[in-house]
């Protein structure tokens, strides 16, 4: 499965519709929250990714096409980046350790906040 498997293969559900922080604005401003499919990368080794649905996603790309933020899968948070793919969107890579013994295909619940001490 190519890039373009990871789009279609991604089902993503919004719980909320407010955007996710864009560059250049307030930290205080809530984490935007949307329920996500874990999708794994193709390949040996691939990651697995929680697409951000376009509604949450940064505004712009910061250097090498990452954003900063503090994320939050199933009640676990960490300090990260969502990246921006060309083919397949934002994607947040899940590690592991957040995942639980969750896989390709299991559905998250997924919060994502702009880190702006990070940009």
């Amino acid at each position: 499965m190519g890039t373009d498997g990871v789009r279609r293969a991604a089902r993503v559900d919004s719980d909320e519709r407010a955007p996710v922080p864009g560059a250049g604005e307030a930290r205080d401003e809530p984490a935007t929250t949307f329920v996500a499919t874990l999708v794994r990368w193709p390949g040996t080794g691939g990651w697995v990714f929680a697409p951000v649905p376009d509604e949450h996603a940064p505004d712009a790309a910061g250097p090498f096409g990452r954003v900063p933020v503090v994320a939050t899968v199933d009640s676990r948070t960490w300090s990260t980046s969502v990246w921006r793919d060309r083919a397949a969107g934002w994607l947040l890579a899940v590690p592991a350790r957040i995942r639980a013994g969750k896989d390709h295909g299991d559905t998250v619940s997924v919060a994502v906040e702009i880190d702006h001490s990070r940009r």
